[in-house]
């Protein structure tokens, strides 16, 4: 364990919802929930104006609508998380070159192996966690003044400790355990406080009589592999003394991308089903763009109408971001799953993944089979708007989704409010606005009005 508390742990506050509050100048200080909003939709983010009200992350977005009824319910927008993400992630890459993303919005950072690491090796304790409190200030300075986004930092000896201690400063602040005190700082904190413990740990654990932390260390090593098993028990033990030499593991890279919807009405007929998995593909293969990787193995994921939950795999003969081949693959999976009672919830994800894209024969094959222009007719258009399909002989209706960034011809950038009977409704501000923009109403096919790009939360810069 280091005598300096070096690693520091940084976490963004309620970080969707905070890109959204700080892109809408409507919703700063207002309750705003992002997630799905369908009827089986989960809250992905809270603000913390709504978890006054007890909403949290992982609930069912009914719940959450009846808890705040009159809160902002917002889409996500994963292009303007992910470039925040980067702006915060290039700032910790500054102080070091050890960062450890565990999300876009959470990760950890190794000081001692940065630009200040020999002025920590040669400092007092007392002096270098002086340093380490100073660094961490200037790094949630930066954070606010390119993103306008606040981070909560935690610093301390060791991962388990540094994690601990940001969950103590949220929101926005900076604690710091000494090193030396990380049995005393965890003794009263409930079991639950340790990483990889659970409801079911917790419950063996209480029926053992075992609640606090400290319970945890007084039980012992031999009680602890007797309860939990030799890994697991041996793991908390360590943990409730305070032991962690883990260390910093650069960039860990993400092992698989993907995406899933469940349904409001379970689905029972094929060819919307099949639709769907098109949907989806085109939504993985953003993500997957975005990440700048592609994939060899295409997986598909089906729960049933009794809860019973299937995944199929199909390996290509090369890494590919081609939606063609990732729709393509993903229906043929498809057809090997019987559906006949229903479909609950669909996902469609690539793994093995790469930094390349190998050119193969079958994205032109899967192109000349559907033709570019069904590819446009069906799923998005080239605005970027999702289509429905409308009756026989009538044209596709255009969806527009709460928190959706859009531009008009007329009026400029804003982001859709709501949508419904055949009408949208768009409020025009942007991240830079001193006050809430004008709410206008346009029907859903107006031609003036297009999806857009997210703009970023501070202006660029200007040169000259």
């Amino acid at each position: 364990m280091r005598s300096v508390p070096s690693i520091i742990h940084l976490d963004m506050d309620a970080f969707f919802a905070a890109v959204e509050q700080a892109s809408k100048p409507s919703l700063r200080g207002k309750p705003v929930i992002v997630g799905g909003l369908g009827g089986r939709g989960v809250v992905s983010t809270a603000s913390y104006e709504a978890r006054k009200f007890g909403v949290h992350s992982a609930m069912p977005m009914a719940q959450a609508r009846r808890l705040c009824p009159n809160a902002a319910f917002l889409t996500g927008r994963f292009e303007a998380y992910r470039a925040n993400s980067e702006i915060v992630m290039s700032l910790l890459r500054e102080r070091s070159p050890l960062v450890e993303p565990l999300s876009l919005d959470e990760a950890f950072v190794d000081l001692e192996a940065g630009p200040y690491g020999p002025a920590l090796a040669a400092a007092t304790p007392a002096e270098g966690a002086q340093l380490v409190l100073a660094l961490a200030e200037d790094l949630r300075a930066d954070i606010v003044e390119r993103t306008g986004l606040t981070a909560s930092v935690g610093a301390a000896a060791s991962k388990l400790m540094a994690k601990i201690a940001s969950e103590q400063a949220k929101p926005d602040g900076l604690v710091l355990i000494e090193p030396g005190s990380e049995k005393s700082v965890l003794a009263p904190m409930p079991v639950r406080a340790l990483p990889g413990i659970g409801p079911a740990t917790e419950q063996a654990l209480r029926r053992a009589g075992l609640t606090s932390v400290a319970d945890l260390a007084e039980a012992g090593f031999e009680d602890l592999v007797g309860l939990l098993g030799k890994a697991h028990g041996a793991g908390v033990f360590q943990m409730a003394l305070g032991w962690d030499e883990r260390p910093v593991v650069a960039d860990r890279d993400a092992k698989s991308v993907s995406v899933e919807d469940t349904f409001e009405v379970d689905l029972a007929d094929r060819d919307r089903i099949l639709r769907e998995i098109d949907h989806l593909a085109a939504r993985c293969v953003r993500r997957l763009r975005a990440a700048g990787r592609s994939g060899r193995t295409v997986v598909l994921k089906v729960r049933r109408f009794d809860f019973s939950t299937l995944t199929r795999s199909e390996t290509l003969g090369g890494p590919t971001d081609e939606p063609e081949v990732i729709a393509a693959t993903a229906r043929r999976l498809a057809m090997q799953v019987d559906t006949t009672g229903g479909v609950r919830l669909l996902g469609v994800g690539v793994t093995q993944l790469a930094d390349y894209t190998q050119e193969d024969l079958f994205a032109q094959l899967e192109r000349e089979e559907k033709g570019e222009a069904d590819g446009e007719a069906e799923g998005e258009g080239e605005d970027g708007i999702e289509e429905a399909e409308g009756a026989p002989g009538e044209p596709a209706v255009r969806r527009w989704w709460p928190g959706q960034d859009v531009t008009h011809r007329e009026f400029g950038p804003g982001w859709v409010q709501g949508s419904g009977v055949g009408r949208v409704t768009v409020r025009f501000e942007t991240p830079y606005s001193e006050r809430p923009g004008r709410v206008r109403t346009f029907a859903v096919d107006d031609e003036g009005l297009v999806a857009s790009g997210a703009l970023p939360l501070r202006p660029p810069a200007v040169e000259g």
